[in-house]
C-alpha cells in the first residue's frame, strides 16, 4: 500500500469518527453502539424526508454512506498530493 492510499484510508477513519460522534453528540448511549445509532438516524432522517419504503430508505443510507466513504478517501488522496508537490 502507497502513501496516497493510506492517507486516503487514514481520512476515512476520521472523516467517519467525526460524523459518527456528530451524530450522537448529547446522547446517552454507550459509545460502542455509536456506529449503529448514527446509520439508524440517518435512516429516520432520510425517511422523515421522503415518503419511500423502509426497506429503500436502508438501502438509500448505505448508498449515502458509500458516498460519503468515496468522497473522503479521494479528499485523503488530494490532500496527500497536495503536500507532497510542496515538498
Amino acid at each position: 500500500m502507497d502513501n496516497r492510499r493510506l492517507a486516503g484510508m487514514i481520512t476515512i477513519l476520521i472523516g467517519l469518527f467525526g460524523i459518527i460522534a456528530y451524530l450522537n453528540a448529547g446522547n446517552g448511549t454507550p459509545v460502542e453502539s455509536w456506529p449503529l445509532e448514527a446509520y439508524l438516524s440517518m435512516a429516520a432522517s432520510i425517511e422523515t424526508l421522503t415518503s419511500v419504503s423502509t426497506t429503500l430508505v436502508y438501502v438509500l443510507t448505505v448508498g449515502l454512506l458509500f458516498l460519503i466513504i468515496t468522497r473522503l478517501y479521494k479528499t485523503g488522496i488530494w490532500a496527500y498530493d497536495q503536500m507532497a508537490r510542496r515538498g
